[in-house]
């Protein structure tokens, strides 16, 4: 996702997957073609392969380099958004069957760790939901009578081994799980690669196009991908302009890892109850101890560029509770795909006959992927899935017009900062490391000067469907607030839904080079 990643490392990322995958340099064909090679797309491919499918995974960056990689890995099977706005959402049936799969999922990820003998520190806990100063007990009551409902196992406590919350109430739910994403993705690759599954990196796919009974893929490079199906398991899907966009938002969230003496906290999933909510894991460290990984602070994506203030959030929070807290040691943000209705979109597109999709993963990445590969295979085999009608595609969530309605006026907002001037009057205001709109006539234009003086100046309106892109200073990427498109400096597409580069401006008084 970012192509400077100096300042955004995860707690994954010195964990190299498949990281021979070289590029598609000739035509090919396979049964089933995958767009995108993280959880959900490697995870897939190794289902068909097991049913002797063969099987292509094609992606615009390296293996397990996108989202995946920015995980913070809660294998928890209950929902992200609370048990009882999903009962309230989806009915009792369909709420059911969610909580049934994502349990599905994680006992699929602890059968392949074990089957294949990957040491990715896979380990069954307790997760713990804890009540925020700001919210009424009757929170927690809402989810004990909901997980009744669906029938979730939870337990009411009171007391946490945290600072301020030694008499605070809790739920705790068994048998939730968490793992290192990476080293397990690195040990899945390996077998794929047993099982002759054609690992592809950075060979983006511009195209996907159904005809006579096939599925065409056009790379970027001009090579085609022939194949019987296609399955795109990109964070935002690349092939479609706007019906699952309008279903699903980006927000961008954030994570920070701190070093701390192993058995100082008690291995569990922690989250608390505010809005948005914060979240906490334990992963293996160096010289004997943990790392303490923290995550929240959400917002929807390009509506904020204040990573700093976000970052001092989360560590005067988790100080707070934790204050015995070593240093610092990573920071990262990813960004996750919000449906309306808090279930991803997991099936045969439904504008097509022979292409399948993942997305919306709803802050539950991991699990999500691995559902999507205990759905698609069913499906592409002509097999009935006890999942399937969860998920759906096609589905319109009527219970969420509110938030339909609240999600899509970003788009008319967007709209409106082309009539905005620029940031700065001229690029040459812009300082090394700077990244600003500056209005140019009619135009606007997305211009960044590097540290050493190069600058970089592409049309800042994003080529899926035409939004105004922000500044992500951070990241140092340009953002999409519409659909979650992010472009690097020089204008490569560095996250979908867009596939084209952003373009070419005229160089005229705009374009000075550093003096």
């Amino acid at each position: 996702m970012n192509a400077m990643r100096e300042q955004s490392l995860s707690v994954w990322m010195d964990i190299e997957v498949a990281s021979d995958a070289a590029p598609l340099t000739e035509n090919t064909k396979a049964d089933v073609a995958i767009v995108g090679a993280g959880i959900a797309g490697l995870s897939i491919a190794y289902e068909l392969a097991l049913r002797g499918r063969s099987v292509i995974v094609l992606d615009r960056g390296p293996i397990a380099g996108g989202m995946t990689a920015r995980t913070t890995a809660h294998l928890a099977p209950i929902c992200d958004d609370s048990l009882s706005e999903l009962l309230s959402m989806r009915g009792q049936e369909l709420a059911r069957g969610f909580q049934a799969s994502q349990s599905a999922a994680v006992d699929r990820i602890e059968a392949i760790q074990r089957d294949l003998a990957i040491d990715c520190e896979f380990r069954r806990l307790d997760g713990i939901l804890f009540l925020d100063p700001a919210s009424e007990p009757s929170v927690l009551d809402d989810e004990v009578s909901a997980a009744s409902a669906i029938g979730v196992k939870v337990e009411r406590g009171k007391g946490l081994p945290l600072e301020t919350l030694q008499d605070r109430p809790f739920l705790r739910y068994p048998d939730q799980a968490t793992f290192h994403p990476l080293k397990y993705l690195r040990g899945l690759a390996e077998a794929l690669e047993k099982k002759d599954v054609r690992l592809h990196a950075f060979s983006a796919v511009e195209e996907i196009s159904e005809d006579q009974g096939r599925v065409q893929l056009r790379l970027a490079s001009g090579h085609m991908v022939d194949a019987s199906y296609a399955v795109v398991a990109t964070n935002s899907p690349i092939h479609d302009l706007f019906a699952l966009h309008t279903k699903q938002a980006p927000y961008r969230t954030y994570a920070m890892g701190f070093e701390i003496e192993r058995g100082a906290l008690a291995d569990a999933l922690y989250w608390d109850t505010e809005d948005p909510y914060h979240y906490v894991r334990l992963a293996s460290g160096a010289d004997g101890k943990d790392v303490l990984i923290v995550g929240g602070e959400d917002h929807k994506t390009g509506e904020a560029d204040d990573a700093p203030a976000r970052f001092a959030a989360l560590e005067s929070w988790i100080r707070m509770l934790v204050p015995h807290l070593g240093p610092e040691l990573y920071r990262w943000s990813g960004q996750v795909m919000d449906t309306l209705d808090y279930c991803a979109f997991i099936g045969r597109e439904s504008q097509r006959e022979r292409t399948f999709v993942t997305t919306g993963d709803s802050g539950q990445g991991i699990t999500h992927g691995v559902v999507a590969s205990l759905i698609i295979p069913d499906l592409i085999d002509g097999r009935d899935n006890p999942y399937a009608a969860v998920y759906d595609p096609g589905r319109k969530p009527i219970k969420a017009a509110a938030t339909f309605v609240a999600e899509n006026s970003t788009l008319a907002t967007n709209v409106a900062q082309y009539l905005m001037p620029g940031e700065l009057e001229s690029v040459d205001e812009l300082q090394p490391g700077q990244g600003a709109i500056i209005r140019d006539g009619l135009s606007k234009i997305a211009a960044y000067r590097t540290e050493d003086g190069t600058l970089y100046q592409r049309s800042a309106v994003c080529t899926h469907l035409g939004c105004h892109l922000q500044w992500n200073s951070f990241e140092k990427c340009w953002d999409c607030p519409c659909h979650g498109s992010h472009f690097a400096p020089d204008g490569s597409v560095l996250n979908g839904p867009a596939i084209v580069p952003l373009g070419e401006v005229d160089s005229g008084q705009h374009a000075k080079a550093a003096e």
